[in-house]
């Protein structure tokens, strides 16, 4: 349903607190070091993982495709395989329905391309997000009847649809609900209800997202049909869109999907993907291309236009139509990027304006707010205001906003203690959206900071760094970063390592650069070693007085490389610098 928007914007925060994790038991590093033969800076990060010992070490360097979990362990799903089969049976006309952004999208061209491969009354559905909102919509429902269509599967939403799906068992249409929010304290009367966060659900992994549950439900069906989990690795490479786009955890069944698909996206993508790569012109992608690179893209089309286009593009065989899509779409995310930067300028305008610098949250309204970026605003606004953020705008008769959140708070838990005030919402502990009445918009601004200020811990509101260890320079080599990289794909739970070196100097070359001098490129020196380590910081460029003039300074990064006419060579991707 929600997804966090990563590309950069000229805006940063200056203060950020530097965490570095406690040490892990000695004795556990030592013995993994000599378990699996790697440095002990190796074993550490991997304890410090929760990966203890040779097993543990195996699955998390080897991913298994028989690592994945049964599907039918998930709560329903033989009841919704039978309900899929029942209607292929009896030649029923079934509607393929997902929110329109990457996960909703990727969700539905997975489920559709699928059950397309031998049954031919299959349509797709993504709803108009203007006309039609978030989710499971009356629109659809009425679609559907109007078209014979006697089953919905409705993919990355409907765990609340309460009314709606009711509102379709009138016109004798039945729901397979495949959703990964948080389920309210009722539930919709679905025929199956696929959500591994419901209560009574006991799948071993509960993390998984829209698309995800998706997969498992297409493995399921496979299942049935003797197919074994080799044929649907083609499917993967939607499966790792998503997980990258909806910042779920990159730990378990999702690291071994995410593992994977990143394998068929590099070696053997779906046509729609290939045309995606080819107008972005990198061999090689990594997890993190396609959150900054792929993902905003096919996020672009429900935003501007309709979701639809990113499915057409996905489902597409035709490389040549693929491209036509791929260049539509990318026509797309420029105008997206545009208005994300006028909404930014005078949604941060409006916080000054109004004097709520000091505030605990940011709320911000403005009728005239594109709709489909408002959820990027929020994101660029915690860049500057580090605090959990709502955006709000004019939605027929009522306001929409986009909620983000910071770090360790829990902005859905927020918004339930402002439900007064609200007609709907929905989302998780990090990304939501809601609607109210324009009267309400006031009182809910209120209540959101009063509980906000109420709840959140003053440290929540200055960004963390979490550090997973101290290195020298001369650790940084070739063989070490061969490993590091071996722990992708990198995601929430299991990001990159952070390194902290410090008595760091520049060699006098330092410079910013980029627009307005926003980011801050180096070639570092230590010590007495002579060896220089390129290093750029996105956003530091308001740093460079710490490095001017041979001045000592401490540095946080993560390790990367960096490709430069057939040559790679290792960079710092610098995270924060501080003066010593």
């Amino acid at each position: 349903m929600f997804h966090l928007d990563f590309e950069y914007f000229a805006f940063r925060i200056i203060n950020m607190r530097w965490n570095i994790k406690p040490s892990p038991d000695p004795e556990k590093v030592t013995q993994l070091s000599k378990e699996i033969n790697v440095d002990n800076s190796i074993a550490k990060l991997l304890v410090l993982r929760g990966i203890e010992n040779y097993a543990a070490a195996k699955t998390f360097f080897r991913p298994n495709l028989t690592d994945l979990h049964n599907p039918f362990l998930m709560k329903d799903m033989d009841v919704a395989v039978r309900r899929i089969e029942l209607a292929i049976a009896n030649n029923e006309n079934v509607m393929i329905f997902g929110d329109y952004d990457v996960d909703g999208t990727t969700a539905v061209s997975l489920v559709y391309t699928y059950l397309k491969t031998y049954y031919k009354n299959v349509v797709s559905y993504i709803p108009d997000r203007y006309n039609e909102g978030y989710g499971v919509s009356y629109l659809g429902i009425d679609f559907a009847s109007d078209n014979d269509i006697s089953l919905i599967i409705a993919l990355d939403c409907g765990i609340k649809a309460i009314d709606k799906v009711a509102y379709a068992i009138t016109k004798n249409i039945d729901f397979i609900i495949c959703d990964h929010h948080i389920p309210g304290s009722e539930l919709p009367k679905a025929v199956a209800i696929l959500n591994p966060k419901q209560d009574a659900c006991n799948y071993p992994y509960d993390e998984l997202c829209g698309c995800g549950i998706g997969f498992k439900l297409i493995q399921a069906i496979g299942e049935k049909r003797n197919l074994g989990i080799e044929h649907f690795v083609p499917y993967l490479d939607l499966v790792a869109t998503a997980i990258a786009a909806d910042i779920v955890p990159v730990t378990g069944e999702n690291r071994t999907l995410a593992y994977f698909g990143m394998q068929v996206i590099n070696q053997s993508p779906r046509t729609g993907i290939k045309a995606l790569i080819s107008q972005i012109k990198r061999p090689i992608l990594n997890i993190t291309d396609v959150v900054f690179t792929i993902a905003p893209r096919i996020n672009a089309a429900g935003r501007m236009k309709s979701g639809l286009h990113a499915v057409k593009l996905l489902t597409e065989t035709d490389f040549d139509k693929a491209k036509q899509f791929a260049v539509t779409i990318e026509k797309y995310n420029l105008d997206r990027r545009d208005l994300d930067k006028q909404i930014t300028v005078a949604a941060l305008q409006q916080i000054k304006d109004n004097n709520e610098e000091a505030d605990s949250t940011t709320v911000v309204f403005d009728k005239n707010w594109h709709k489909g970026v408002i959820g990027i605003v929020a994101s660029r606004l915690i860049e500057t205001y580090y605090r959990p953020t709502l955006v709000f705008t004019k939605s027929g008769d009522f306001l929409a906003a986009s909620a983000r959140s910071v770090r360790g708070f829990d902005v859905y838990k927020a918004l339930e203690a402002c439900s007064d005030f609200m007609v709907q919402f929905g989302g998780h502990k990090y990304a939501a959206g809601l609607t109210l009445k324009p009267e309400n918009y006031q009182k809910f601004k209120t209540k959101f900071e009063e509980v906000v200020k109420n709840t959140i811990p003053k440290e929540l509101l200055i960004p963390e760094i979490r550090i997973d260890s101290t290195v020298f320079l001369s650790d940084l080599t070739p063989k070490f970063n061969r490993i590091i990289k071996q722990f992708g794909p990198f995601g929430p739970q299991n990001m990159k390592p952070v390194f902290l070196t410090s008595a760091l100097r520049d060699n006098g070359y330092g410079k910013t650069v980029g627009e307005d001098g926003a980011h801050l490129k180096l070639s570092i020196i230590s010590g007495s070693d002579t060896k220089t380590y390129n290093a750029i910081g996105f956003g530091l460029g308001n740093k460079q007085d710490l490095i001017n003039n041979g001045k000592s300074f401490d540095a946080v990064y993560t390790v990367e490389e960096n490709h430069w006419n057939g040559i790679t060579s290792l960079q710092l991707n610098l995270k924060d610098l501080r003066g010593n």
